[in-house]
């Protein structure tokens, strides 16, 4: 018979950086979407549509040849960025043309480039 683990509270170093920290916590809802996000954002193809997308706006044509991939799996790709708010688009005519969503797209984008850059 093996003996039973008891849980324990871990000991709290810092109590005053604790209470502070705890007045900011994140919505679950907000963690999720989040994690959705950067989930998105964890594959190499989506990772080169938005370093495509960060140099100009493109249709899914265009995005297509730059990446050599078919439009299909391009528009695929387009409808979940798109879903999660990482990408917007803007018609011309017959055309959709797609785009970083905001700033703060473009910015996370940079600054994760300019992280891995630096050592």
């Amino acid at each position: 018979m093996q003996p039973r683990k008891v849980e324990t509270s871990p000991a709290i170093v810092d109590p005053e950086t604790v209470r502070r920290v705890r007045e900011h916590p994140l919505a679950n809802g907000m963690a999720v979407q989040l994690a959705a996000t950067f989930k998105a954002l964890a594959d190499p193809t989506r990772v080169r549509m938005l370093h495509a997308l960060s140099h100009a706006e493109l249709c899914v044509g265009d995005l297509a040849a730059v990446l050599e991939m078919s439009e299909s799996a391009v528009s695929h790709q387009l409808r979940l960025l798109r879903s999660l708010r990482v990408v917007r688009t803007r018609r011309d005519g017959k055309l959709v043309f797609y785009m970083l969503d905001d700033e703060h797209v473009a910015r996370l984008f940079q600054l994760s480039l300019e992280h891995l850059g630096h050592e």
